[in-house]
């Protein structure tokens, strides 16, 4: 969310952006990855990505397991033991439930430790899957993120207007009433 608009990357208040149309002062929507802001008004083939991504994220999980396959076909063929071959899939399991669990916590709500999510970088990546079918399932009700972000555009557009008409020296907020003010003597 910028309430600055002259923030980088976003144009001048009163201004047009790169697509033409103009932007209204104020805090602006965040974009969320593969849908820009078409999730405000659900423009701009909306509907369309959600099914691209829904699609794209249940292939490269599909994919992934496939190559996943490959990976525990050639630890047998090296004949490395059941034992290692169990700890390989145990550890593609939990690391996959921990990724689908945080990248679904994610959509609903910022991170509290930054660090934390950080440090957890490495195990999400091996678990990959678990955030591809994160995607996938939430991409059937909405745009991955779309409730956090509305949630945190509304609010800021909330308390933007409400500071916006509430500014007593603000003389574009005050209304003109056609009275002429009583000189002072």
């Amino acid at each position: 969310m910028s309430e600055n608009s002259e923030a980088p990357g976003t144009p001048p208040a009163g201004g047009k952006p790169s697509g033409g149309a103009p932007t209204t002062p104020g805090p602006q929507p965040e974009p969320i990855r593969f849908f820009g802001t078409t999730w405000v008004d659900h423009d701009g083939g909306y509907g369309l990505r959600r099914a691209g991504v829904a699609v794209g994220s249940l292939a490269a999980a599909a994919a992934a397991c496939f190559v996943l396959r490959f990976a525990f076909q050639g630890l047998q063929i090296a004949e490395v033991g059941s034992l290692v071959g169990m700890l390989v899939i145990v550890m593609f399991a939990v690391c996959s439930a921990i990724a689908f669990r945080k990248t679904w916590e994610g959509f609903g709500a910022r991170p509290k430790d930054p660090a934390r999510e950080d440090a957890l970088r490495g195990l999400k990546s091996i678990g990959f899957i678990g955030s591809l079918l994160a995607y996938f399932v939430r991409s059937l009700t909405e745009a991955p993120g779309e409730k956090l972000r509305r949630t945190e555009y509304e609010t800021a557009r909330a308390q933007y207007d409400k500071r916006r008409s509430s500014r007593t020296g603000n003389p574009a907020a005050r209304k003109n009433s056609g009275r002429k003010r009583p000189k002072r003597t």
